[in-house]
């Protein structure tokens, strides 16, 4: 899906007025017919979007139908639109949403009265649309915006310019709009993507420590790719326990700041909006889903429609329209570092606790992981290495699969394998990955095989299974998001000159250029590596790819510290299967070959 967000491109778009399954209950309660009235009529109600007008008239000829209101959490519970229904709604998170919220009311004040010890004061609190704005940004989009400035530009740079359109008064949006607003701080995700991969690392390693939490089936999914969740929800549901618990990058970062802000400034989480600036349209999804609402850490428990953890998610391409709405030029903007070696500024308020403005805002730069470790992260990596540190000579081997987006690890030690992972890029290689996890049927005749059973590899490795999978929906990995700018868009932005409309070749050689950017920086070595071409840089048991795990864990402590929640609320999420049969036979598989011809998504 990450790819196809125009309606225009879609020829499966299913009417909400013809196939749309909204919650029973919460659709108006029909009203009493009158007396004499023959009783059994069905209530007539006109279904909409968020955003969209209710017809005038209705549509029955009576003119009274009633609305019920559609929301990408209804979407969500639905299997039945998939794809098109989800992608209009998706729109409604836009840039056009970004400057609306910040042009609604003048934003909330930070007065920091008594230094990063005392607690600070928040102004225009009797202002009751009031909003303090946050946001988050991740290296993908800020990788994929350096690309587009041109070479020279590193990721840094580019984190520095769109953290001045974001913050700055000169340069950025707080110098325009009716209350000339902007974000108070602007985090880099990279952060919460160090604690997603200690926690992964202890979840697959069986390290972990959650209270009463159970550990995901092998092999464990990463979860971090919510495209290839919800399509996991929707049409194969055997592969949900195998699910990682932990949350992503970006959910990761909502939870953060809510909870702290909420906490440290005694407002409630309603008053803080979070903004994400993402490389994926499906992380729109992600940030709609009622298991990353104040539901979960603050209310029941359970999901719910509470307080999102993320507000809004706009995407690389959405924040040049965002400058061009403002009348600004992304490109513009001065990208010198301050003297900082960080991606982003130090912010102009402290943050309200001084152990967690040391954490979200370090004075370095996060350490890169290698190449080898693909542009997703590197959770899966990250893993590798910690199986290694744990094995004196352990070595990782690498083996490319039917195509580069599948590759499968091995940790061997004294040649002999010892953990065995795999990487799983791209809606058709997760099509064969779900069949080969598909449970077998048991057979009806006496002494007959199980149907479906997956056929098993012979060799030495045979009775060898996956620890690990890290699943993208994307071929490539996050820098190939949907959500990215593509070599047509460099055309669109005068940015690039083709002899005629960039094709695949040219979008390839663009992709590489994202590639180097994204990998631009300080990298980071693990164990010895096989097949591969990085130097061999020792890791601890403790430091690994330059993350301190006891230093993770350590702060992670101090957060429920702060919070008062214990940790399996703030950094562990659930997932859930949908079942409709809305839908069926509407033209999904059509959507499925147009993302594939695309790039990315489903």
């Amino acid at each position: 899906m990450s790819a196809i967000l125009s309606v225009d491109d879609l020829n499966d778009f299913i009417s909400p007025g013809v196939a749309c399954i909204k919650p029973i209950e919460t659709l108006p309660a029909a009203p009493a017919p009158p007396q004499g009235q023959e009783q059994g009529r069905a209530l007539e109600t006109e279904v909409i979007l968020d955003g969209q007008q209710p017809r005038v008239g209705g549509g029955g000829g009576d003119g009274d139908a009633s609305a019920a209101q559609i929301s990408l959490t209804d979407c969500l519970a639905c299997s039945g639109c998939v794809t098109s229904a989800e992608a209009v709604l998706v729109s409604l998170q836009s840039h056009a949403e970004v400057l609306s919220t910040l042009d609604s009311a003048p934003g909330l004040r930070i007065v920091d009265d008594g230094g990063r010890g005392g607690r600070p004061r928040v102004d225009g609190l009797e202002n009751e649309d009031a909003r303090l704005f946050v946001a988050s940004v991740s290296p993908q989009t800020r990788a994929n915006l350096a690309a587009a400035c041109g070479r020279g530009v590193s990721e840094a740079q580019a984190g520095r310019m769109l953290e001045r359109l974001l913050r700055s008064e000169r340069w950025g949006l707080a110098g325009g709009g009716r209350w000339r607003n902007g974000f108070t701080w602007v985090v880099d995700t990279n952060v919460a993507r160090e604690v997603a991969l200690v926690l992964g690392a202890d979840e697959v390693l069986g390290r972990t420590t959650r209270p009463g939490g159970n550990a995901p089936a092998r092999p464990i999914l990463s979860s971090a790719c919510p495209g290839w969740v919800c399509y996991a929800e929707k049409t194969h549901p055997h592969v949900l326990p195998h699910l990682s618990r932990v949350k992503s990058p970006q959910a990761l970062t909502g939870t953060i700041l809510k909870t702290t802000l909420s906490r440290k400034l005694g407002i409630p989480p309603s008053r803080i909006w979070h903004l994400a600036v993402m490389p994926c349209f499906d992380k729109k999804l992600e940030a709609s889903r009622e298991e990353l609402t104040d539901e979960v850490w603050a209310g029941s428990g359970l999901p719910g429609r509470g307080v999102r953890d993320v507000d809004c998610v706009i995407t690389s391409k959405e924040i040049l329209m965002l400058a061009e709405s403002r009348g600004l030029n992304f490109f513009d903007i001065p990208r010198d570092n301050d003297g900082t070696t960080s991606s982003l500024l130090e912010p102009a308020v402290p943050f309200p606790d001084a152990r967690l403005h040391s954490f979200l805002f370090p004075a370095r730069a996060s350490p890169r992981v290698p190449r080898m470790a693909g542009s997703s992260g590197g959770l899966l990596y990250h893993i590798l290495q910690c199986k290694a540190a744990q094995i004196p000579g352990a070595q990782i081997q690498t083996t490319r699969g039917r195509n580069a987006d599948v590759v499968e690890f091995v940790v061997a030690a004294n040649g002999e394998p010892v953990f065995k992972a795999a990487r799983y890029y791209g809606f058709r290689n997760i099509q064969n990955l779900v069949r080969r996890l598909k449970p077998a049927r048991p057979s009806r005749m006496p002494g007959g095989k199980p149907f479906g059973s997956a056929r098993r590899p012979t060799g030495k490795s045979a009775s060898l299974e996956y620890g690990y999978v890290e699943v993208m929906a994307c071929p490539g990995g996050c820098t190939n998001g949907g959500g990215q700018l593509k070599a047509d868009d460099l055309v669109d932005q005068g940015r690039r000159q083709y002899s005629d409309r960039p094709g695949p070749q040219e979008q390839k050689e663009w992709l590489a250029e994202v590639d180097e950017a994204y990998f631009s920086g300080q990298e980071v070595g693990g164990a010895d590596i096989v097949n591969g071409n990085d130097d061999d840089v020792r890791s601890s048991e403790d430091v690994v790819g330059g993350i301190p795990r006891s230093y993770i864990h350590d702060t992670l402590a101090y957060w429920c510290e702060v919070t008062g929640i214990s940790i399996d609320r703030l950094a562990f999420t659930t997932y859930r299967e949908v079942i409709s049969d809305v839908g069926k036979g509407t033209g999904a598989e059509k959507v499925v070959q147009l993302a594939g011809k695309v790039g990315g998504g489903w």
